[in-house]
């Protein structure tokens, strides 16, 4: 991977997800409070829907940053001794690993701004001392592995469908797609992806919110899944699964459009 595909990717993967996270942050906090175990309205409903975005704002930039520079690089190493019928395969490797990284710096993030989505009237700091001194720096990774865990499976999905849509479209129209085609594809397989792994998405969010000491606490997502279904049945599973795709399938669109433009300005 030469340096300037590096920076390219570095650049145009922080500005994708500033601008999805902010612009979208609302129906995130949605999601959040309709998945929470306490319900939607006690969770404070429609109110302070910006609630937690400072955590966004700090680590939206390096997290995207850090998952589009391993997905690049992985996916031109790969493709200099692999077939081309092998590009799926290339590219779900290449989103995985991206994600096991980008993981790294979004998942205490991701606690300390669901936390504050769900407990509105506590500021952004007050929830991360609250956790440090109550967990330690460790509860600030609670959740990782089930963050990783939903976050695989969802790159397994859009990534290849996202690079297969832009390839098909490429070759219905004899070049290489425009950004806003990019963005089309990406909301597309985005909200595909969303779809399918939102039972993952519930059970992340309940691990993250857990009160220390509970079962969930623990992290283990096989049985934070196996409890929902028990006391809430399908639909705790798929719960806040229309702002979830709304919200991803919109993402998409405008991280993966971004990313497109960005990076070719960049080239």
């Amino acid at each position: 991977m030469h340096r300037r595909d590096f920076t390219a990717s570095l650049v145009a993967g922080g500005i994708a997800g500033m601008c999805v996270d902010l612009v979208l942050y609302p129906l995130d906090t949605i999601k959040t409070r309709l998945q929470s175990p306490q319900g939607f309205f006690k969770a404070s409903g429609f109110r302070g829907i910006y609630a937690g975005v400072p955590s966004v704002a700090v680590g939206s930039f390096p997290s995207a940053s850090a998952f589009f520079v391993t997905y690049e690089y992985f996916k031109s190493a790969l493709s200099t001794f692999t077939p081309p019928y092998l590009n799926p395969v290339i590219h779900m490797v290449s989103a995985s690993l991206g994600e096991m990284v980008a993981c790294v710096i979004r998942v205490p993030t991701e606690v300390v701004k669901q936390r504050t989505q769900a407990s509105p009237s506590t500021s952004t700091y007050r929830i991360l001392l609250l956790t440090l001194r109550e967990e330690g720096f460790l509860g600030l990774y609670r959740g990782y592995s089930s963050t990783v865990l939903r976050e695989v499976p969802f790159s397994l999905v859009q990534f290849p469908l996202w690079e297969f849509l832009k390839g098909l479209w490429s070759w219905r129209q004899g070049h290489v797609v425009y950004s806003w085609q990019a963005a089309v594809c990406g909301a597309f397989a985005g909200g595909m992806a969303a779809a399918v792994t939102t039972p993952l998405d519930v059970a992340k969010t309940r691990i993250m919110l857990a009160k220390v000491g509970t079962t969930e606490a623990k992290g283990n997502v096989t049985t934070v899944l196996y409890k929902i279904w028990r006391t809430e049945g399908l639909s705790g599973l798929f719960a806040g699964i229309v702002p979830r795709v709304a919200w991803i399938s919109f993402g998409g669109f405008i991280f993966l459009g971004a990313y497109e433009k960005a990076r070719s300005l960049l080239l």
